[in-house]
């Protein structure tokens, strides 16, 4: 699903039941180490994609979404019929994150990497590597070493 001349770019769960689209610019690109990214994704990092609420639709489907929250921090969507997981609502940044993979045509240009302390992964890209998230989203803004 290719972007369009708006920069309106389409994804979908795994079964593709719910349908999303993303349009204009996220506001970053990277890759979370944390452990509940790591645990939610079931891998050893996950690729984000970060947007302002009003950038993100879900254009079919809405029925099936769920929502799952651990913390207040972040709210986890995901497809009720497959479980495919799509995005997580970040109330206190103000932003959603639209996984890299549930919007496969949109050119991944990852920023940085965000709570590398608590990585499993070492991964030597030439990324700033956050300790845990930049100063201006609420974090310490420390910079680990590759």
């Amino acid at each position: 699903m290719a972007g369009t001349a708006d920069n309106t770019y389409r994804g979908k769960c795994f079964c593709g039941a719910i349908e999303v689209a993303v349009t204009g610019a996220p506001e970053a690109m990277g890759y979370c180490h944390c452990s509940d990214c790591r645990s939610w994704s079931a891998g050893p990092v996950n690729a984000f994609t970060l947007w302002k609420p009003d950038n993100v639709a879900v254009t079919k489907g809405a029925e099936n979404l769920a929502t799952f929250h651990k913390t207040e921090n972040s709210y986890r969507q995901f497809c009720r019929i497959c479980g495919g997981h799509l995005m997580t609502n970040h109330p206190g940044m103000g932003l959603v994150d639209v996984y890299a993979a549930t919007i496969p045509d949109l050119p991944f240009e990852p920023q940085l990497h965000v709570f590398y302390g608590e990585t499993v992964l070492r991964i030597r890209d030439g990324l700033p590597k956050m300790k845990d998230v930049p100063a201006q989203m609420g974090g310490s803004g420390d910079v680990l070493p590759e």
